[in-house]
């Protein structure tokens, strides 16, 4: 056999464990990935301090499971030390597998509690059917985690919102409620007692979904709202997807739009000043005035 067929055979033929290292290699990447745009974000907004207790709210989606995973990542190789303990809100939805959470919970050896409330049945009883749930069910839930986060000690409450959930809410508050308005990566609480951080918000949602596939994280869909059609926000996911295919890099681009935003060129009267720019303007010519007048003297 000559050097030159066995060149090709060796190419057409590649062996099985080249392949598994492949794979390996691209899933490291997109691990990396993950991991410094949530340390990024943790860092640009001061996410987490010394000492804090980090309460991850945990679905049993896509999203809360890579947090968890990546946060856990991260808190061992942190300079900061944390606590991480993962909390799930069963809802009490009718067919919810609610031996999945505990038992991986347990698996990964991070402290864990379930919160048992039904608020399916105060969602299904008070809103319309064919109506969306999402907004009464988030009160619902978020009052129930913070009453929970409080009692426990918690200092952060850790939500998996990414960066394609906070485009999608700039574009739902901008076509339908009239406000240049998203979801920050860190917020306090209206009633000032708690402190919410998006650890995720710098991750793209694609890279999220073949993370937990490669992860094998157990999903549990939401029985509540996830067969809702025609829903607002999937309109804009969509949206947002047709861009990105047909321009792509348009999407990196509005979010970054997101981190510099410049009052002075919008029309908001509370955030700037626009009636005391004519005192502005006085005052710089008066200054401009005197130090013409000193230039004058000193001369």
């Amino acid at each position: 056999m000559t050097a030159e067929a066995a060149v090709s055979i060796q190419e057409i033929h590649i062996p099985a464990d080249s392949l598994t290292g492949r794979k390996r290699y691209e899933f490291n990447k997109l691990q990396k990935r993950l991991r410094h745009a949530t340390g990024q974000a943790i860092a640009d907004y001061d996410m987490i301090r010394d000492g804090d207790r980090v309460m991850v709210c945990l679905s049993g989606g896509k999203d809360s499971y890579a947090m968890l995973d990546i946060l856990l990542s991260l808190q061992r190789s942190a300079p900061v030390k944390f606590e991480v303990i993962a909390v799930n809100l069963d809802q009490k939805q009718p067919g919810f597998p609610e031996h999945v959470l505990p038992e991986y919970l347990g698996s990964i050896g991070v402290p864990f509690h379930i919160i048992e409330k039904d608020t399916y049945s105060i969602v299904k009883n008070v809103v319309p059917e064919g109506k969306t749930t999402c907004g009464l069910c988030s009160r619902l839930r978020r009052g129930t985690l913070y009453g929970f986060a409080e009692q426990h000690g918690m200092t952060k409450i850790a939500l998996g919102h990414h960066r394609d959930d906070i485009l999608e809410t700039f574009f739902l508050n901008l076509f339908y409620g009239g406000k240049l308005k998203a979801m920050p990566p860190k917020l306090l609480s209206d009633d000032g007692k708690h402190i919410l951080i998006r650890p995720l918000a710098y991750c793209r949602e694609d890279d999220i979904a073949e993370f937990a596939e490669q992860r094998g994280f157990p999903l549990i869909p939401c029985n509540l709202c996830g067969s809702q059609e025609n829903l607002q926000r999937q309109a804009m996911k969509e949206m947002l997807r047709g861009w990105e295919k047909q321009h792509p890099g348009r999407v990196e681009t509005i979010f970054t739009a997101l981190q510099n935003v410049a009052p002075s060129q919008l029309l908001d009267r509370a955030l700037f000043d626009f009636i005391g720019l004519d005192l502005r303007r006085d005052d710089a010519a008066s200054a401009a005035v005197n130090d013409a007048g000193l230039d004058i003297l000193a001369v």
